[in-house]
């Protein structure tokens, strides 16, 4: 009772001011709080509309790679179950509100005891599904009274994050006891849920649900037919930096110039995808490349005849590609790890793709084993960056012989949809 009085009356009110504040220079929050205006009185009309199934699972996720990680888990609950969807970041709105196997998708409203109450009066769920880490104190305490089952898929908590400190651990406690069940990705992250554990029957080891899913889109892209008009005239081997930052391009067009100036008959192309691509980030990225004399094109304005042979960049001003185009790519840098926080590093890899990483992937499980096996190399600097990718661009058999390595740990991988779904389908009778 006492995290809950702290969460309630003190928190909460600083988070919710701090969002306001902050939405003053940021549109991605703006954006959210548009979204979330109304939104039971949307979710009232679409479960209105809804297939009229007694099962209901609630599926909430923050973000996209938390949406990709519980979709095979809802396709296969789709038939016999209602399915709604609750979702935190703007990011994921558009790729929710065109998914046909859901029954409602709306933004999770802010998480207060009112709000949650109102959520679970309407939505009347059988379960509720915590995809990754995005769980919500008040979410879990209240369907907790009403003893609904909660439960948290492909879950991960690393060993720096602040519900392991001492005030975290606390607080997390309070929340995490009254999860049903912690479906974990590893081992060694399931010891970490059980320190927030009243029982260890609390928390299993299913293994990442993305794994399911990055492979079956890896082995869906066929051919670059599907991403240009007809086959593509690149000539040189292909470097794709993915859902980067300013951060990551700094260093990655840095490297790039080294590239240049040490052998330039040997310049990979250089596919540049930025996670945002919004007008003021590509005009950024434009500017940059200018700056250093690179020749550059536009992904948007590809047309059947252009001829890419003499084109250094290629800027990806569109999104949804980045999965398709790693198809393409000889060497793949991922975004984030010069940033903060590395992305997906398991589509290139799924695609055996060898896989450059900045330091900062602590947050993410699989780039750690990706190194661990060989599979990845990390670096720290324009300088070194530019030689591994000498390195791979001059030796195919390396090269190949290092992504065939990713591409062998993610098949190892797979199971983990099958494994979930025989717990989860334990509370959806």
């Amino acid at each position: 009772m006492f995290w809950r009085f702290v969460y309630n009356t003190i928190a909460l009110p600083v988070m919710y001011i701090c969002y306001h504040i902050a939405a003053c220079c940021n549109h991605k929050i703006r954006e959210g709080i548009r979204g979330r205006k109304q939104v039971f009185e949307k979710l009232t009309q679409q479960l209105q509309d809804a297939r009229k199934i007694e099962k209901t699972a609630w599926f909430h996720f923050t973000s996209v790679g938390e949406f990709e990680q519980a979709k095979p888990l809802i396709e296969a609950l789709y038939e016999d179950t209602r399915i709604v969807l609750t979702f935190f970041s703007p990011s994921v709105a558009p790729n929710a509100e065109i998914y046909p196997y859901a029954d409602a998708r709306v933004y999770l409203p802010f998480d207060t005891p009112r709000n949650a109450e109102r959520l679970i009066a309407l939505i009347k769920p059988t379960c509720l599904v915590f995809s990754r880490y995005d769980i919500w104190p008040n979410l879990v305490w209240k369907v907790s009274k009403y003893r609904i089952p909660t439960i948290v898929i492909a879950g991960t908590l690393h060993t720096g994050s602040k519900r392991l400190s001492i005030i975290g651990m606390s607080f997390s406690k309070s929340v995490h006891q009254h999860i049903t069940l912690h479906c974990a990705i590893s081992e060694e992250d399931a010891n970490r849920f059980q320190l927030l554990c009243a029982s260890k029957h609390q928390v299993v080891v299913t293994g990442d649900t993305r794994y399911e899913q990055v492979h079956r889109r890896a082995m869906s892209v066929e051919s670059e037919k599907e991403l240009f008009s007809g086959q593509t005239t690149f000539t040189r081997p292909i470097f794709i930096a993915g859902s980067t930052y300013a951060d990551d391009e700094k260093v990655v067009l840095k490297a790039y110039q080294i590239l240049r100036d040490d052998v330039p008959a040997r310049l990979p192309h250089l596919i540049l995808v930025p996670h945002e691509p919004t007008p003021e980030r590509i005009e950024a990225i434009t500017s940059a490349l200018n700056q250093r004399n690179f020749s550059y094109r536009y992904f948007s304005k590809l047309t059947s005849d252009t001829n890419l042979a003499d084109v250094d960049v290629l800027i990806v001003d569109v999104v949804g590609m980045l999965a398709k185009l790693y198809y393409l790519a000889d060497i793949a840098f991922v975004g984030g790890s010069f940033h903060g926080s590395v992305h997906n590093v398991m589509e290139p890899a799924a695609m055996a793709k060898p896989v450059l990483l900045g330091p900062t992937i602590q947050n993410s499980h699989e780039a750690t084993l990706l190194l661990e096996k060989g599979a990845a190399k990390l670096v720290h600097k324009p300088e070194q960056m530019a030689s591994i990718i000498t390195t791979w661009s001059t030796n195919k058999d390396k090269r190949i012989a290092t992504g065939n390595i990713g591409k062998q740990l993610i098949e190892e991988k797979l199971g983990a949809v099958e494994r979930t779904l025989a717990h989860l389908r334990q509370y959806l009778k």
